[in-house]
C-alpha cells in the first residue's frame, strides 16, 4: 500500500513537472489520468482518486524515490556534462543530433535528467517501442496529447502540436532497436517538423553499425536519416584503453565524491570495474 507520505512526495514531483507543459490536461495524459483526476490529486485529496498501482505508475515516471534512502546527486561528469549540452544547443536551435557511445557511461542519465528539466522535451526509450503505430503514439503521449484512435489522426495532431509548440525537443535513446518501418515513419516526421523541433538520437555501437550496413545495402531511409541527424556519429569516451581507464575512473570519482565524499573510490572502482549502474549499489552499501 503506498503511504501518504509516499503520495505527498509524488504531489510534490507533480507539481514540479507540471512547468513542462502548456496545461493541466496535457500534465494529466502524460501521467495517465484524466483532468478531473489530476485537479483532485492537486488539491490535496490522496485517498480513493486513484490505484496504488496508478501511484506507483506516476512515481515510476516522475523518478520518485518511494523508500528512504538518501537522494541520488547527479555529479558533472565528462558524459552528463556533453551529453547535457547537446541536447539544450539541439533543443534550442532546433536541429538534431546523434550519439553512438559505449553503453554504461551515463548517456542515459543524462538525457533523462535533461528532459525532466526542461519544457517541451520527452524521452523515448526505443526498446519499449520498437513498431511504428507505437514510436507516435508514446511520442503524442508523451507530449500530453490524444494518443488514442485512428492512427492517423494521432500521427497528424502530433505534427501539428510540433509545429505549433515552442522548442519541441525529442530524445530517442536504444534507437538501434526501431524496425524498418519506425525509422521510415521517423524520417517522414523530421520531414514534417524540420527547422521547428529538435531530435537526438542515443545508442552504442549497435546503432552505428545498423546504419551503416543499411546505407551499404542502399536501404530506402537511412542514408536520409544520417543526413538529418548530422551526417557523423558523436563519441566522448575516448579510443584507446588506457585513455578509456582514465576516462572511466575519472567518471566514478566525481559520482562517488558527490553522493559519499568519505567512500573509498579506488575500492568501489575495483568492485564496478567503472560500472555506473553498480555504483549505485556499491554507495548505498557504503552509506548504509
Amino acid at each position: 500500500m503506498i503511504t501518504k507520505e509516499a503520495k505527498q512526495k509524488i504531489v510534490k514531483a507533480i507539481g514540479q513537472r507540471r512547468a513542462n507543459y502548456d496545461s493541466d490536461k496535457k500534465m494529466s495524459v502524460f501521467l495517465g489520468i484524466n483532468n478531473a483526476q489530476y485537479s483532485r490529486i492537486m488539491r490535496g485529496e490522496l485517498d480513493n482518486v486513484v490505484s496504488d498501482a496508478l501511484w506507483i505508475t506516476i512515481a515510476r515516471k516522475l523518478d520518485v524515490q518511494l523508500n528512504d534512502s538518501p537522494r541520488w546527486v547527479t555529479a558533472q561528469t565528462p558524459m552528463y556534462t556533453y551529453v547535457y549540452s547537446h541536447l539544450e544547443y539541439c533543443q534550442q536551435w532546433s536541429v538534431s543530433g546523434m550519439l553512438c557511445d559505449m553503453p554504461d557511461t551515463g548517456k542515459t542519465y543524462a538525457a533523462r535528467c535533461y528532459v525532466k528539466q526542461n519544457k517541451n522535451a520527452v524521452y523515448i526509450d526505443c526498446a519499449q517501442v520498437k513498431s511504428r503505430q507505437r514510436l507516435i503514439r508514446l511520442l503524442a503521449k508523451e507530449f500530453g496529447l490524444v494518443c488514442t484512435g485512428r492512427y492517423s489522426d494521432v500521427y497528424e495532431d502530433l505534427v501539428f502540436y510540433l509545429r505549433s509548440a515552442s522548442n519541441p525537443f525529442v530524445v530517442l535513446d536504444e534507437a538501434g532497436d526501431l524496425d524498418y518501418s519506425a525509422f521510415l515513419e521517423l524520417k517522414a516526421l523530421w520531414n514534417a517538423t524540420e527547422k521547428v523541433c529538435g531530435w537526438y538520437m542515443m545508442g552504442a555501437d549497435g546503432l552505428k553499425a545498423k546504419i551503416e550496413a543499411n546505407i551499404g545495402r542502399k536501404k530506402v531511409g537511412y542514408a536520409e536519416i544520417f543526413s538529418r541527424f548530422g551526417n557523423r556519429y558523436n563519441k566522448v569516451t575516448p579510443d584507446g584503453k588506457e585513455a578509456l581507464t582514465d576516462f572511466a575512473r575519472t567518471q566514478v570519482a566525481l559520482i562517488v565524491r558527490a553522493n559519499d565524499p568519505k567512500a573509498d573510490v579506488d575500492k568501489i572502482y575495483a568492485k564496478t570495474g567503472g560500472s555506473l549502474r553498480r555504483i549505485f549499489t556499491e554507495i548505498q552499501k557504503s552509506i548504509n
